[in-house]
């Protein structure tokens, strides 16, 4: 979530406050859940379920702010819905028990307003679907670099043990 959030940095700088939260996660997230619901949802599921299919739970990552403008627990209380996981840092579990204010689910009903939320940020400039893709392309890239960090890793502790790793 955070990653959303630190995305257009120049393009939040040109929005308005309501616009910008908007724009940063909360109404991206309505939308995959959106989708998440279109998928799992209707007959054809249904069919898969009778099969053994099981629904998959989608899953808030890193839901701590970075934005020291946004309230620490923004992100677990905003990204409330049925079904989901939401991890979180230890600062940001502990700022949600101490003071966090859990409403129910914040997410299903609120389609047409996070659509409207993205038109009015593709109308100042922004094209939400270019952020997603930029963003798609450096997570690949870091899941990349740690996956190959990890295997070096290991390759050294096999080789420093003279163990054959092949």
């Amino acid at each position: 979530m955070s990653t959303v959030n630190r995305a257009p940095t120049t393009a939040r700088m040109m929005t308005t406050a309501d616009v910008r939260a908007a724009a940063d996660v909360l109404r991206p997230v309505h939308e995959a859940y959106e989708a998440y619901e279109e998928a799992f949802g209707g007959d054809r599921f249904t069919a898969l379920a009778g099969t053994g299919a099981h629904r998959r739970r989608p899953l808030w990552a890193s839901t701590g702010v970075k934005d020291p403008a946004y309230r620490d627990t923004l992100y677990v209380e905003e990204l409330v819905a049925p079904g989901t996981v939401n991890t979180m840092p230890e600062a940001t579990l502990a700022a949600t028990a101490e003071r966090g204010v859990v409403r129910g689910d914040t997410v299903t009903g609120g389609y047409a307003q996070a659509r409207a939320d993205l038109a009015a940020v593709e109308r100042l400039g922004v094209s939400y679907g270019e952020v997603v893709e930029q963003l798609e392309q450096e997570g690949v890239a870091k899941f990349e670099q740690a996956w190959q960090d990890l295997l070096d890793a290991v390759t050294k502790s096999l080789d420093d043990k003279g163990v054959d790793g092949e």
